[in-house]
């Protein structure tokens, strides 16, 4: 298992999408009716005079449907369209898909740096998967297709992971922790290492964790286990 490989983010993303607040008392709230039965044609009809005025949630949501083909024939040009209109308007959700759309050449021209600039807009929005995204692209300096897009850089790849893992997300989680371990541009850090392999909690970063911690002195084996005590009481007392 190759811990530091890309995981594309495109499957969790979908497992994401939301139809977010409610922006029109009426038709918007019966197209959210309409998707929890099944109805996609109808939250289609519903929401497509709303994105046509320029409601951001109705744009990206229609997007979605085009990405997917819920309730429309499958369109990734449409789809990058209504995700391109929503992400001018600084929807998160539809910046991080138009970002995927360019990173894997789905009914755009592929493109690594809009690729990127659309990923980071999300990504500083609190877009988690768009923080994981830009950590690997950093940490690889590679896309999704292991194409070659930046060059490496290991403080930018820490700088995403950190926001991504914390806020919970597992993957960055441990490639955080990888990069405190491996990497030739950064301190190695075995504190850090180990209080995110402790929270990561799978059973890989499980091993590695009690690997790392038969050669830590006791005084950072302490430190560590104190700052990943700190870290959940903290996510504790955030709710």
């Amino acid at each position: 298992m190759k811990l530091r490989d890309w995981k594309s983010a495109s499957v969790a993303a979908a497992l994401m999408m939301t139809v977010i607040g409610i922006v029109n008392a009426g038709p918007f709230e019966e197209g959210m009716a309409a998707v929890e039965r099944g109805d996609n044609e109808t939250a289609y009809r519903l929401w497509k005079p709303l994105a046509e005025q320029g409601v951001s949630e109705a744009q990206y949501n229609i997007g979605f449907m085009y990405f997917k083909g819920w309730g429309v024939q499958q369109n990734y040009a449409e789809a990058a369209r209504w995700f391109g209109r929503a992400a001018e308007q600084d929807n998160a959700d539809a910046q991080f898909f138009l970002g995927l759309s360019y990173s894997a050449g789905r009914g755009v021209q592929q493109d690594p740096e809009r690729a990127v600039y659309w990923y980071r807009k999300a990504a500083e929005q609190g877009d988690v998967v768009a923080q994981f995204n830009l950590g690997v692209i950093y940490d690889k300096g590679r896309d999704i297709r292991q194409r070659r897009v930046i060059a490496e850089d290991d403080t930018e790849a820490i700088r995403w992971y950190r926001r991504a893992a914390q806020q919970g997300y597992s993957m960055a989680q441990m490639n955080l922790a990888l990069i405190y371990l491996e990497s030739q541009a950064v301190p190695q850090d075995n504190v850090k290492a180990y209080k995110w392999l402790s929270i990561t909690g799978d059973a890989d970063a499980r091993e590695l964790r009690d690997k790392l911690s038969a050669r830590m002195p006791p005084g950072q084996l302490k430190e560590a286990r104190q700052l990943e005590k700190a870290w959940r009481l903290n996510l504790e007392s955030d709710g």
